[in-house]
């Protein structure tokens, strides 16, 4: 079961040979150096049509920092109301999954907007890490805080959200990246005890290089971004990516419920009582080819308000057997040995790929253990059953026959009363199937439902009785105040669809 693990560890090897680097040899001041011809640098300069950049980069937003590729080539220029920018085609390898687009970069703040909608996460921590530094360093040549900035200023501004700290060009070092060998300049700033650097090169458009951390009040800080440069074109004329194939097969979300609101959630502890697991998830109902979110907290077992720290885990789900491998890894789909979480909060979005029926997912804790280190504690795994539905095209006067798996499940007690009864509102809800006008019981007392009830539905989903008989069975219910039946949203041509008092 146990996996050799990725160890996510940058090598600094392939020497650049198309760039000019200029020298630099002049003694390391405080709050500002000296170079050759006192130059300015702001994020941007020298950009050019045909330059191609591959970066490593990670953001503390997007998965608590997990690197992916990001390449970019600059295909040429366009214009966005009366701002010119460069359009720049982008290929992002993420695990293993592989998407394709197009952004657009400003000519004066490198900023990137616009562009495909399925690159919006990796634009977003390109914009927080790579291109940060135009909030500071910009080609708006105006004076006072906005332009480009000398290497030997004092201070290149301040930082609001880690209390003003100053950011200052700090050294003169040499630096090796996977792109090469560069005579750079530390900017720098401190933050919670710690001191964050990003490296630059003049006349180089973007850092090479950057480690910095997220401002903590107390604790150790964890990283906020991290990026190195992997490889440098200039001139690059034919398009890059004409031969790369995107994987990134978004699924239809068309007629999927929403997964906005994690209402559903299972807090226990897991089988051996190592850990505890608070786990939400969405939608209420999954279904078979629709988006599923998940929030997963990891939970001391002493103390279920203390975060664990630095998990590896996966999410799977296993056959009725719950033998191994899994029928489904999330880590794996991902290109990933397991998946990591340093502060014991993670969300995955995945889509659901399992037939209709009830899906064994299971959180499958490795231990606690930095990355690339196997740990010492434990393995340990938590089993979440969940009915999964399949997908139905518009609303229909007849129940759809994959209903008939859920009344199956709850006839022989693979889901509860209340399950069945949240079930059946959803459908109920969602149009998926309608239930003749039904006078609302009031009843405030709790009440069971009947035997009989179940054995309809168990005779209704092997075939014994017809619809008409078990929907008999769910007026009943409804009259009886056992269930309450979800107020339909009204239109302008329904004021006559029944009484108002059968819907709650």
């Amino acid at each position: 079961m146990k996996a050799s693990f990725l160890v996510l560890v940058i090598s600094s090897i392939i020497i650049l040979g198309s760039y000019s680097i200029p020298s630099a040899m002049a003694q390391v001041q405080a709050g500002g150096v000296e170079l050759p011809g006192d130059p300015t640098w702001f994020a941007g300069e020298g950009l050019k049509k045909g330059d191609f950049f591959s970066y490593s980069l990670c953001h503390v937003n997007y998965r608590e920092c997990v690197p992916f590729e990001m390449d970019l080539w600059v295909k040429g220029d366009t214009k966005t109301g009366s701002e010119d920018k460069w359009l720049v085609d982008v290929v992002v390898y993420d695990g293993n999954k592989i998407i394709k687009g197009n952004m657009e970069i400003g000519k004066l703040a490198p900023e990137p907007s616009g562009g495909t909608d399925n690159l919006l996460v990796y634009r977003s921590a390109f914009k927080s890490s790579i291109v940060w530094l135009s909030a500071f360093a910009n080609g708006y040549d105006v004076g006072g805080d906005k332009g480009p900035k000398k290497f030997s200023a004092k201070s290149w501004g301040k930082i609001g959200n880690i209390g003003g700290e100053q950011i200052i060009p700090l050294a003169i070092e040499k630096v090796t990246v996977r792109a090469g060998t560069f005579e750079t300049v530390d900017i720098s700033w401190k933050t919670g005890g710690v001191r964050s650097h990003v490296w630059v090169v003049d006349n180089f458009p973007f850092p090479v290089k950057a480690h910095t951390y997220t401002h903590v009040s107390s604790g150790i800080p964890p990283t906020e971004y991290d990026f190195e440069l992997l490889e440098y074109k200039q001139n690059v004329v034919n398009d890059p990516f004409a031969k790369i194939i995107s994987t990134d097969n978004t699924s239809d979300s068309k007629g999927c419920p929403s997964t906005d609101a994690l209402n559903k959630s299972v807090k226990k502890p897991t089988k051996n009582f190592e850990y505890q697991i608070h786990a939400y998830y969405s939608p209420d109902f999954p279904v078979e080819g629709c988006p599923m979110k998940w929030q997963l907290n990891f939970l001391s077992k002493f103390h279920d308000t203390e975060f664990l720290n630095q998990v590896q885990f996966d999410l799977m789900v296993v056959d009725d057997k719950f033998t191994l491998p899994p029928l489904r890894s999330v880590a794996q789909d991902q290109g990933y040995d397991y998946l990591y979480s340093p502060s014991g909060q993670a969300t995955i979005d995945m889509t659901v790929n399992h037939k209709p029926g009830i899906a064994h997912f299971v959180v499958y804790v490795y231990g606690l253990s930095p990355q690339g280190i196997v740990p010492s504690n434990p393995i340990d795994y938590l089993v979440i059953d969940i009915p999964i539905s399949a997908k139905t095209g518009s609303s229909t006067s007849n129940i759809p026959s994959w209903i008939k798996n859920n009344a199956g499940w709850w006839a022989d007690g693979s889901i509860d009363d209340n399950s069945f009864v949240q079930g059946i509102q959803f459908l109920i809800k969602e149009n998926i199937i309608k239930i003749p006008p039904t006078s609302q019981g009031t009843s405030s007392t709790a009440k069971q439902i009947p035997s009989w009830i179940k054995n309809n539905a168990g005779w209704w989903a092997d075939g014994s009785i017809d619809d008409k008989s078990f929907i008999e069975g769910l007026q009943f219910l409804i009259k009886e105040g056992i269930m309450k039946v979800p107020r339909a949203a009204s239109t302008s041509s329904s004021s006559s669809s029944g009484p108002a008092s059968w819907l709650d």
